[in-house]
Formats: C-alpha cells, sequence, structure tokens
C-alpha cells in the first residue's frame, strides 16, 4: 500500500472530515478524495460512510485504522535510522496522553548545552498505549501518565496533573466550575477498546466498564464523541489548552485522584544517553514545581 495514501486515510480517520483532513494534509479536496477512492479500490472495501457531520469508518476501515498507524510509525522509525547512521543518534520520546509537554522544550534546552549535536523526535502515541511506544521499542524514553502494568520498566516520576471532564458545551454541567466525579455517573462515556491496559481504562473511565458510550483511540475521537454523540469523559487538564474548541467545555472535577506523569524507559536499558534526557525531564519538572510553589 501506497504509504502517502495512508497518511490521507489517517488524517481522515482522526479528522473525521474530508475537508478537515484536506486542510491538515495542505492538499485540495478532490486529489485527497481520489486517493481514498484508489486505496478503497486496491483493498476491495469501502473504508468511509459519509455522515452529515463528515466522514464515519467503516468495520473495515476501524481494522485498518490500526493497521495504518502502526505502519507509518514503523517506516518512520526506519526513515530515522537511516538517516541517523551517519550524523549520529536520534532520541525517540514516546507522548502518551500529552504527558510531561510543558516540561519537554526546557529539559531539551538544557541537555542540549551539553551535547549540541543531540537530536530528538517526539512520537505522540494513542490514548490506547499507556507505554507511549515502549513495550514495542519503537520509542527510548516514554512520557505517560500512572497507573497502567510497568512491569520490566523503569519509572522516574515527573509530577502530577488534574483531570478535566469533557462535556457538550451545552450541557447543564458546562457552566459550573467544578463538578464532582459522581456526577457523570449514568451518563455515556467515551470508553477505551478491550485489550487496553486494564488499569489504565480504569482510572480514565472512572465508572463501571460496561457504562454505555463510544470506543475512542485518540483525544480527537474523545473530543468529536462528546460534540457528535452527547459523551462525557475524563481527561488531562492540559486539554483543555490544548484542545479547545467549539461544542466542548472542560470543566474541573473532585473526587478523583490526579494523573500522575512519569518518565518511563525499559529497565535494562544501559544507555547514558537516554539516562541523561530522563534526568534533564527530572529537573525541569522539579524546576516547574518550585516556580509554581514561589
Amino acid at each position: 500500500m501506497d504509504l502517502r495514501a495512508l497518511r490521507c486515510f489517517l488524517a481522515v480517520a482522526e479528522e473525521g472530515h474530508f475537508g478537515r483532513a484536506a486542510a491538515r494534509l495542505h492538499l485540495a479536496q478532490p486529489p485527497l478524495s481520489r486517493r481514498i477512492r484508489d486505496l478503497e479500490a486496491d483493498l476491495g472495501c469501502r473504508l468511509f460512510d459519509r455522515i452529515p457531520t463528515g466522514a464515519r469508518l467503516t468495520p473495515a476501515g476501524e481494522v485498518l485504522l490500526v493497521e495504518a498507524r502502526d505502519l507509518l510509525e514503523r517506516a518512520e522509525r526506519a526513515r530515522e535510522r537511516v538517516r541517523g547512521a551517519g550524523a549520529g543518534r536520534v532520541l525517540v520520546v514516546g507522548v502518551a496522553a500529552g504527558a510531561g509537554l510543558d516540561v519537554g522544550p526546557a529539559s531539551l534546552a538544557a541537555l542540549r548545552r551539553s551535547r549540541p549535536g543531540l537530536r530528538v523526535r517526539l512520537r505522540e502515541a494513542p490514548v490506547t498505549d499507556p507505554s507511549a511506544g515502549l513495550r514495542e521499542r519503537r520509542v527510548d524514553v516514554a512520557l505517560t501518565r500512572l497507573p497502567f502494568d510497568t512491569a520490566g520498566l523503569t519509572i522516574r516520576p515527573l509530577g502530577v496533573e488534574q483531570v478535566v471532564a469533557a462535556v457538550p458545551a451545552d450541557d447543564p454541567l458546562a457552566a459550573r466550575g467544578r463538578l464532582h466525579v459522581g456526577e457523570l455517573a449514568g451518563r455515556p462515556r467515551f470508553r477505551l477498546p478491550p485489550g487496553t491496559d486494564a488499569r489504565w481504562r480504569a482510572y480514565w473511565l472512572a465508572a463501571e466498564d460496561d457504562s454505555p458510550g463510544p470506543v475512542v483511540a485518540s483525544v480527537e475521537e474523545c473530543l468529536h464523541s462528546v460534540v457528535w454523540e452527547g459523551a462525557v469523559g475524563l481527561l488531562p487538564a492540559g486539554a483543555s489548552v490544548r484542545h479547545a474548541r467549539s461544542g466542548v467545555a472542560f470543566v474541573q472535577v473532585d473526587g478523583h485522584p490526579p494523573s500522575r506523569i512519569v518518565a518511563a524507559r525499559p529497565g535494562d536499558c544501559t544507555d547514558p544517553l537516554v539516562d541523561a534526557l530522563v534526568d534533564a525531564l527530572a529537573e525541569a519538572s522539579a524546576a516547574v514545581s518550585r516556580d509554581a510553589l514561589a
């Protein structure tokens, strides 16, 4: 399959809309639509259903979404390895649910003062993977959140972040300054797919596992489910800034433990450059905490 066609497919799947996907890819919509049609013809099945609000994945499209992400990530990883073979090491940092993005730039700036040629690439993981690619050795370090199964990993605490409830903007809860997590009981929740780490699923759902609601695999899908399906759910507080949009309100939540941000690396890792990056992340996080208390 053509990687360019897969990138087009992924953009439409994540945006849920051909026009927004075309703008994201800096393409006109007709060429984008042609690539999707060619991909469907190659695979012999329809990947999207047209709906009033845009485009929705068919069952075949849902399967391809998982495979396309994997293929594109592997292709990018191979490209970086080839490019880096003659230019020095490239560290790949996986990020789960926006963890640590506020301290990343400061930590890298500090690290590059002693290693001016250091190259770092960020890989944003789907919300279904709390290891942010670490389990599959796609990344060197993961910026992620507890709780999840950390067996075989070395964990370095970085800080905590409160959670917020994402609710439809016209919902009565949207006008509140705060709410208790129990007030979401009985409402349709956006949910993570079966097979996702059990502790991770339980923390973010904060409800019975059989609660009704759409299954999602990205923050964008979480927000789309709020706007299109009236679902509610929990997200890190930083989402209210990074993912602000019309149709969605973010309300502070009481009665639920904060998200614990950590840096993770393989337990058998002996790479001093990885250790140096984790140390820099921890120092930058400590500096942010000190500034907040000053």
